[in-house]
């Protein structure tokens, strides 16, 4: 399939669209994080544009927070970067009450998210989904933090929709939406970690009905998970006055 921006117009438009169609190899995971960027040469190539398109759409891409370029070495995958007019930022999760008004967010989008999942999931998906879900258990088993990996999880379910909108805002949310790393820090390490179990076996749960291809059974099960984190946090709010 020829890649190449057909349109001609400016070099500012032909980078704008460079920046959408390297941004969203990245959001859908053809470009993981870590990954490098082809060479300058051969985006000119693939995209049939100049080399001072492909440097103003690097910059641009960097400036989303998409990437970085390390000096003499090459362009690599940073993160899904932003999405414009919409950031939630680490003080926006200092109260109780602050993480519940987000797992609220989360039930309203990731509910959604896993029906249509289940609807629309390939194999490579189910295959990233398990490797987060293995993740997730060997950290727990170690005693060591999980939140990345659970977080990737919930990340890949969004992938697996098809649709950029839910991994772009995830990708926004980011790692911050996984608060038990810090609510949880007075419990016993036992507590903490048969918790942390309770919570993968929701995990297994939404995988299950992903694979199984069950919207229903998915969204209610991602509905069961979150809900319970919700109300968790409740309890303590409630427990503190």
């Amino acid at each position: 399939m020829n890649t190449a921006i057909a349109l001609r117009r400016k070099p500012r438009t032909l980078a704008l669209e460079l920046v959408e169609s390297l941004g969203d190899r990245i959001r859908d995971g053809r470009l993981a994080l870590g990954d490098k960027l082809p060479t300058e040469a051969a985006i000119m190539a693939e995209f049939e544009v100049s080399r001072t398109v492909v440097r103003e759409a690097i910059s641009k891409l960097q400036a989303s927070g998409l990437v970085e370029t390390r000096h003499g070495i090459g362009t690599f995958v940073l993160g899904l970067g932003q999405a414009p007019g919409f950031k939630i930022t680490p003080d926006q999760f200092s109260t109780l009450r602050d993480v519940i008004a987000v797992l609220e967010l989360r039930i309203g989008v990731e509910t959604e998210a896993a029906a249509l999942a289940a609807q629309r999931r390939t194999d490579a998906n189910i295959a990233a989904m398990r490797v987060a879900l293995d993740a997730v258990t060997k950290a727990v088993d170690e005693g060591r933090d999980a939140v990345a990996s659970d977080f990737q999880f919930h990340l890949e379910i969004a992938r697996a929709t098809q649709n950029s909108h839910f991994a772009e805002l995830m990708g926004t949310l980011g790692s911050m939406i996984i608060p038990r790393a810090r609510l949880e820090a007075g419990d016993s390490q036992s507590d903490l970690r048969q918790y942390l179990r309770r919570v993968n076996g929701e995990h297994e749960s939404i995988y299950d009905a992903i694979v199984g291809q069950d919207p229903d059974g998915a969204r209610a099960a991602m509905r069961t998970h979150l809900a319970n984190s919700r109300e968790r946090r409740r309890r303590a709010q409630a427990e503190a006055g």
